[in-house]
């Protein structure tokens, strides 16, 4: 059989015969040759116009050559230089707003019996022989979901405690209260992620600094130090890379010294940062989750003798 474009070639005329071509098939193809086919040429000679993708300016390279002429005489750009990314800056705070003023509790819930401002700085403090149980102040001015969070934390004597986020007060308590104590009041109890940060008084606390805990949940340690896990819907967490040696990052951890901390939640991922380090990732895929819902920001301190700072709280929020 003739391509299309020979049959159109043809003088459709002196088709004879009903061996060559049937009278239907000829109207048919006198249809195509003389209204489709010179359409379909037009519209392949056009030019086909090429949009290029577009970038944020502060994400451009500058061109690393000269601009070049293409094949088919288009202007081609240099190719980009290879560059850097700005050094890490804990107190780079574009978008950020600070959300302890150093001088009062303003938009907090605190136990005043643990915790104060004392040179503009965030202190709870435990004393030894005088149990508390665990105990939490907690941010009310938002409740984000996905958002980053610096700040600077020293803990010194002992126990523990870190940075709760996503979550809830109110809920009931799983743990009991230490002897001879009243019940803990729910207000300040927060159930939810936390980074975990520790005083190196046993190897086994010193490893806890930087994981992903789940407070009051049966969900515990879902990311130790060190790893990068993953939960998918009906799954549990699963490991899916190492970041570094569980013992070997506690190396960026400063005992009795100010510690940079960053946390970074974008939907099911989560990560803890320390001294510009990563120290924990956690990614959870269930997307109804109790760990990517919005919820609280606030502080754990736990056991005694314990005393924990806070200073340089800053949010950056990117709720819609």
């Amino acid at each position: 059989m003739l391509p299309l474009d020979s049959y159109c070639l043809l003088n459709l005329s002196d088709w004879k015969g009903e061996n060559f071509m049937s009278a239907s098939y000829r109207s048919r193809i006198r249809f195509v040759c003389q209204t489709l086919l010179p359409a379909a040429v037009v519209f392949l000679a056009l030019p086909v116009a090429l949009t290029a993708q577009t970038v944020p300016p502060a994400l451009e390279s500058p061109a690393a050559g000269p601009p070049s002429t293409g094949p088919n005489g288009e202007k081609l750009p240099g190719m980009p230089k290879f560059h850097e990314p700005a050094p890490y800056d804990i107190d780079e705070h574009t978008g950020y707003k600070e959300i302890f003023d150093g001088k009062s509790f303003t938009g907090w819930d605190a136990d005043s019996s643990i915790w104060r401002v004392e040179n503009g700085v965030m202190v709870g403090e435990t004393l030894e022989g005088k149990p508390k149980g665990n105990n939490y102040i907690v941010y009310r001015g938002d409740k984000p979901r996905d958002f980053d969070l610096k700040l600077q934390m020293k803990i010194e004597k002992g126990g523990g405690g870190g940075i709760q986020y996503r979550s809830l007060t109110g809920l009931p308590w799983t743990r009991p209260t230490p002897k001879g104590l009243p019940p803990y009041d729910l207000k300040f109890m927060m159930t939810g992620p936390q980074a975990d940060f520790w005083f190196p008084v046993r190897a086994v606390t010193s490893s806890f600094t930087g994981q992903w805990y789940s407070e009051n949940t049966m969900q515990g340690i879902l990311a130790y130090r060190g790893q990068v896990t993953q939960a998918l819907p009906g799954q549990t967490n699963r490991l899916v890379a190492r970041i570094g040696d569980i013992q070997a990052l506690g190396g960026y951890v400063k005992t009795n010294e100010w510690n940079d901390y960053e946390i970074i939640a974008r939907g099911g991922v989560m990560m803890h940062i320390m001294n510009g380090q990563l120290m924990a990732v956690f990614i959870d895929d269930n997307k109804d989750s109790v760990n990517n819902q919005p919820g609280f920001i606030g502080f754990e301190i736990e056991s005694e003798p314990c005393k924990i700072s806070v200073r340089d709280i800053w949010l950056r929020s990117f709720d819609k």
